[in-house]
């Protein structure tokens, strides 16, 4: 998400630049690595702008403004790729994605619900010592108590009703949030594991609150 938001940014102060700076308009077609970004905006200005301004960033962030080549071919691709690009990301991202140790992918569904609920880190001035929130909610409806809530991703209240909680549900929920793109190619769900955003821990919680019949996800 921070990498969306940079190159937003970027590609903004750009196409605000006196017109004679642009750099001509490239015949290339939209899926080229190579295509304009924006009128008159070549990817490779673009990324140039991007690493220009964000050059003091701590290592963990800075890293994020680089795009590794899953990210590099859904943004070439505009978030459509081919099939077969698509079956090559799914495959390379399915062996990213690792598992609890004991073998267990449900946790605290309480714990899942907090974790749901905030919205906390990977933001400046957020403390990097302070566990990061989900934010779940700023994309789907959850909890039919709560009233807020975004509409980027599909409702998931009652999920766990349609599911069920069975081990195969369970591992199917695990590696959707640990890694949306393992699932589905160039999804716009952050890969929350994949990236140390969450923790192991946080995930299964986070399982948990979707599939466990107690979760008020289900009630």
């Amino acid at each position: 998400m921070l990498r969306i938001l940079l190159a937003a940014t970027a590609a903004t102060l750009l196409a605000s630049a006196p017109l004679g700076a642009t750099e001509p308009k490239t015949s290339d077609s939209k899926t080229s690595a190579g295509a304009d970004v924006a009128p008159g905006i070549s990817r490779e200005r673009l990324e140039q702008a991007v690493a220009a301004a964000w050059k003091n960033l701590p290592p963990d962030m800075q890293a994020r403004v680089v795009q590794d080549e899953t990210m590099q071919l859904c943004s070439q691709y505009r978030n459509s790729p081919p099939p077969a690009v698509a079956d090559a990301i799914l495959a390379r991202e399915k062996k990213n994605v690792a598992y609890p140790a004991d073998g267990k992918l449900m946790g605290d569904w309480k714990a899942g619900e907090k974790l749901a609920l905030s919205g906390f880190g990977g933001r400046m001035g957020d403390n990097p010592k302070l566990p990061n929130g989900g934010n779940c909610y700023a994309c789907h409806q959850l909890a039919p108590a709560e009233i807020s809530y975004g509409t980027l991703g599909p409702s998931l209240t009652g999920y766990g009703k349609i599911k069920g909680n069975t081990p195969e549900a369970q591992k199917e929920v695990y590696e959707r949030v640990y890694n949306a793109q393992a699932v589905f190619a160039c999804s716009n769900m952050p890969r929350f594991g994949h990236n140390k955003f969450l923790t192991m821990e946080q995930i299964k919680d986070a399982v948990a609150f979707l599939l466990d019949p107690a979760s008020p996800v289900n009630k």
